[in-house]
């Protein structure tokens, strides 16, 4: 274990944060830290707009026929 103590003997948080940043990022994946952003929700948010555009078309052209 490592020893957090100063010259002084005051504690040191930096010590622990060092060694539990080691163990996070020990287990983690390299190539998941560089995934690309998947495209599923920008043509999810394409078609939800589209929608919207025709309901209100749709609406428009009842209220006003």
């Amino acid at each position: 274990m490592a020893n957090n103590q100063g010259p002084q003997g005051n504690y040191d948080p930096a010590g622990s944060t060092q060694m539990f940043r080691a163990f996070v990022d020990e287990g983690a994946p390299q190539a998941s830290r560089q995934a690309p952003a998947p495209a599923g929700p920008r043509v999810g948010l394409i078609v939800g707009v589209a929608a919207a555009v025709l309901i209100v078309v749709a609406v428009a052209w009842l209220a006003l026929a």
